[in-house]
């Protein structure tokens, strides 16, 4: 692969491997499975299209290493360079659709003030995702004659593109001879009947980032580990209200997947996938837990499982794997075939929900005086997890968005009772 500036002609070709991270999610795709995720910013004002047309123009030449195609080996997926520019659609269909054969990865959509890039994950992740939308805003503020402060900290079209950004960092950090992670049990999972397809539907909610902060800040915790708290607490109030029979049967351990950013642990500048996760847990078999038990045990299980020790053993089984010679010369469709036996067996099966925290978003004063917030839309959920949550802050606010392929609301409407409870301002997303 030979992407080394700004300066690629359009007609250059490239390709790569997919990153260990995005191995996994060719053999899982489908058309409700179709783990695209989506970041909006929410502008002040009706977009541009010019000011916005002349952004992604450069912003597309300085990630060049986005603008690829999924495309089929003998033995493994790889990515290939793309010659088109990124497309930029009206938001009038469905959120995290799946991407067709011979599309590019990512699109850019807009309606009223909102600007919209939906990701496959096979791409990159939030972390990424959030750096490519970063450039764009910049950009788009700069068309309409802003001046960017020298000293901001952004993806300058200007500058080259180095080749870190577009490696696989997983394989960098890999470490030899470290032993394997345990097995978990299987989780809980919400008991909700499934919609018929097109299942996925979102509901996102503003809350002030000055509330939540004071409410985690008197549990002495972070806003994540306080959010997956109140989604555990949820999740075992669902699961104290079911039947005898319907509890018998249900599995007792509620466990959250909660994903983490690589690139703050790590020193890498990869645009690729770099996020792993920890699973904070309680076990119902051990009787009822009060909502600062679960603060307490969600907040000490992060902190042990973010160890850098602990992440290189997950690193280690991740990429291990995939370096086994037997494994390597497994042609594709077979291949496939038990990626995706794999995942159905050992992945969501694990874990009861998702909850995926971006952070606050951090952008120039002259260019964050157009946005008035974000929103974090994560891949829709599969039938097994059936609900998930993205998060994401700016300035004075914060934006939970939940997805849900369910015909019930109940997960949602206990979740935001338990924060009304105490105090907190609930406010629909009405864009």
């Amino acid at each position: 692969m030979s992407v080394r500036n700004h300066t690629i002609p359009e007609t250059a070709k490239f390709w790569f491997s997919l990153d260990n991270a995005a191995k996994i999610f060719p053999a899982i795709i489908t058309k409700e499975v179709t783990t695209v995720f989506r970041l909006t910013a929410v502008l002040k004002q009706p977009v541009n299209i010019k000011a916005l047309r002349e952004a992604m123009l450069k912003a597309e030449r300085r990630f060049p290493y986005y603008k690829v195609q999924l495309k089929k080996g003998f033995f493994w997926y790889y990515l290939e360079h793309l010659p088109r520019h990124i497309p930029i659609e009206a938001d009038d269909q469905p959120c995290c659709r799946k991407f067709s054969k011979g599309e590019l990865l990512i699109r850019i959509l807009v309606k009223n003030n909102n600007i919209s890039i939906e990701f496959s994950h096979i791409l990159t992740d939030g972390g990424g995702a959030f750096e490519f939308l970063k450039t764009v805003l910049v950009l788009y503020a700069r068309a309409y004659g802003r001046a960017i402060p020298e000293e901001y900290d952004y993806s300058n079209p200007e500058e080259e593109i180095s080749e870190e950004e577009y490696e696989d960092a997983y394989k960098r950090y890999f470490k030899e001879n470290i032993p394997p992670t345990l097995k978990k049990t299987k989780a809980f999972h919400l008991p909700f009947a499934l919609k018929p397809p097109p299942r996925f539907e979102r509901l996102n909610v503003i809350f002030s980032m000055e509330q939540i902060k004071k409410l985690a800040g008197d549990k002495e915790v972070s806003i994540t580990v306080y959010l997956v708290s109140v989604y555990l607490f949820t999740l075992q109030d669902i699961y104290e209200n079911l039947g005898t029979f319907r509890k018998y049967k249900k599995n007792k351990v509620l466990r959250i997947q909660v994903p983490i950013n690589l690139r703050k642990i790590f020193s890498s500048k990869t645009m690729r996938n770099f996020s792993l996760f920890v699973m904070p847990e309680i076990d119902l078999r051990l009787g009822h837990y009060t909502f600062d038990e679960i603060v307490k045990t969600v907040y000490h299980q992060i902190q042990l499982e973010t160890d850098e020790k602990l992440i290189n053993k997950n690193l280690s089984r991740n990429v291990g794997s995939e370096r086994k010679i037997y494994v390597r010369s497994i042609p594709l469709f077979i291949k496939s075939l038990i990626l995706s036996a794999k995942y159905n067996a050992l992945g969501p099966g694990q874990y009861s929900g998702v909850v995926t925290n971006l952070g606050k978003a951090k952008l120039p004063e002259i260019t964050g005086s157009l946005a008035d917030y974000f929103i974090f839309t994560p891949p829709p959920p599969n039938e097994i997890l059936k609900i998930n949550c993205g998060i994401i802050g700016y300035a004075d606010k914060l934006v939970m968005s939940f997805g849900n392929i369910t015909h019930s609301r109940v997960f949602e409407q206990k979740f935001l009772k338990f924060l009304r409870d105490r105090g907190i301002e609930v406010k629909p997303e009405e864009n």
